[in-house]
């Protein structure tokens, strides 16, 4: 936990990923359309991807445990969270908030 801990304060978006995986794909592909430059952790291609992935399955409770989106060194939480909240037109002034964005 700690290290996934520590990760996720290193930028002002961290993204817990598999690379195989679709929604997380539409996560990335919108922060990305948004202009943020997300720190993209590929759990599938990091050798302690596994503990990773263990220590975020224990912090959200539940299984997949990507994608998996910190702002701001805080848990946001997973594809349904970020979507509801970028549709409500909330995502924006969190990300620049947290310094993601500067416009």
């Amino acid at each position: 936990m700690e290290k996934v801990m520590k990760l996720a304060s290193q930028r002002a978006v961290v993204i817990f990923s598999v690379s195989s995986c679709c929604m997380c794909y539409s996560v990335k592909s919108l922060f990305h359309e948004l202009g943020v430059n997300a720190a993209v952790h590929e759990l599938d291609e990091d050798p302690r991807g596994a503990e990773m992935e263990k220590a975020l399955v224990r912090l959200l409770g539940r299984r997949p445990a990507v994608p998996t989106i910190f702002i701001g060194g805080r848990l946001v939480g997973s594809t349904d969270r970020i979507m509801s909240l970028h549709l409500s037109g909330k995502l924006v002034p969190l990300l620049r908030d947290a310094g993601a964005l500067w416009l």
